[in-house]
């Protein structure tokens, strides 16, 4: 396996290859156990948050109907986005995962859930769950590693066009879901390959424009004609809640990828991978962040990135549960476990997006991923 960002070490150097599989030995054997332990706690868990937001996001609509009353306009504006948001992160994503299905609910399924998103759920599961969990952080393989629009590593060539990531990944910050699913459609690679007119490419094209004209229909028409006089006070508020969910997500990804600490690697280094080297790639390649049981549920769970990559289809209420238990394989293996508040892992990020956009330093020069302000978490390393 071969880290190709700058560091002046190889963080698994001290590894053998009897450790890397003991490691996925122990790793393997915290799965089985949550595995194993699902049950009804963990069923009511999931029932319930989609019944919860599911009030929150109707509630939130009806206080919209009077939305022409300043204090109207904020209770249902935060309202919606907050629901937004809990239907995207730990219901959508999740259960998209498949990390439901044990339960043989048919309303509560990756097979027929629907959620609020441009994106079809079935090109969302092929992008993400096959592509982007197969090849997390590898270079050229894993296209939400700068979701082909940003220079993420040290290695790659310099281009004038990288000058402008910042506003690139500032715009795609506020219209994300837009991004995601011109993203999961392969958009840029077919206008730069000129196969626009490929009949699979068409198909999938459609599909995305389908469900973007029935959230737009549900968002922008519906719910505010519903207001009545309040039609461009829903409307604008509808907005607003759509940009703060995707300014969110976007964060919370970006922290689980891109901050200081992340490692990225070559297409050659997962040739023959093994089952612990995948597992170590996760490790390396996945940064938490820290904070309270509010900020894992608004973030859906993807604050536990590490332990999401690891075990994409456990439940994620359960990464809170096994963190500490992951974090300690990674003391006893001498690895570095990637965490932070959340404004220190969004600077970490935003600092890097930023400082590629520049052409490279010299080699010998040492590369440096955090703002000057940002404090360092102290090294797990051993």
């Amino acid at each position: 396996m071969t880290v190709i960002q700058k560091k002046p070490h190889n963080p698994i150097a001290h590894l053998t290859a009897a450790d890397i599989e003991a490691l996925a030995a122990e790793l393997d054997a915290i799965r089985d156990r949550v595995i194993a332990s699902r049950g009804e706690r963990d069923a009511a868990y999931i029932r319930r948050l989609v019944a919860n937001q599911r009030r929150l996001e109707l509630g939130s609509r009806v206080v919209l109907l009077f939305s022409l009353f300043p204090p109207a306009w904020v209770v249902g504006t935060a309202g919606l986005a907050v629901a937004k948001i809990l239907d995207n992160m730990e219901i959508g994503h999740n259960v998209l995962h498949g990390q439901w299905d044990w339960m043989r609910d048919p309303k509560i399924h990756s097979t027929t859930w629907d959620w609020d998103h441009v994106s079809p759920a079935e090109q969302w599961k092929q992008s993400h769950n096959e592509l982007h969990h197969k090849y997390t952080n590898v270079v050229g393989r894993d296209n939400d590693l700068g979701y082909g629009i940003m220079r993420v590593d040290e290695d790659q060539p310099w281009r004038p066009m990288h000058l402008g990531q910042p506003l690139w990944n500032l715009i795609n910050a506020c219209f994300f879901e837009y991004g995601i699913a011109a993203y999961d459609v392969e958009l840029g690679r077919h206008l730069q390959e000129k196969t626009t007119r490929d009949p699979v490419f068409r198909t999938r094209a459609k599909a995305v424009l389908r469900k973007i004209r029935r959230q737009v229909l549900k968002d922008y028409v519906l719910h505010p004609l519903l207001s009545g006089p309040s039609f461009l006070s829903t409307l604008a508020a509808t907005f607003t809640a759509n940009l703060i969910r995707n300014v969110w997500s976007h964060s919370v990804i970006m922290c689980g990828h891109f901050p200081s600490g992340v490692e990225t690697f070559e297409k050659t280094s997962i040739e023959g991978e093994t089952k612990g080297e995948w597992y170590l790639r996760q490790m390396l390649g996945s940064g938490n962040i820290s904070g309270g049981r509010l900020l894992h549920l608004m973030a859906g769970n993807l604050s536990h990135q590490i332990e999401h990559h690891l075990f994409p289809d456990l439940p994620s209420n359960r990464y809170r549960e096994i963190a500490p238990e992951v974090r300690e394989v990674f003391r006893r293996y001498g690895l570095s476990y990637t965490t932070g508040s959340l404004p220190r892992q969004v600077a970490s990020a935003w600092w890097k997006v930023i400082r590629l956009s520049l052409p490279s330093r010299s080699a010998a020069e040492p590369v440096d991923d955090q703002p000057a302000a940002a404090i360092r978490e102290p090294s797990l390393v051993g």
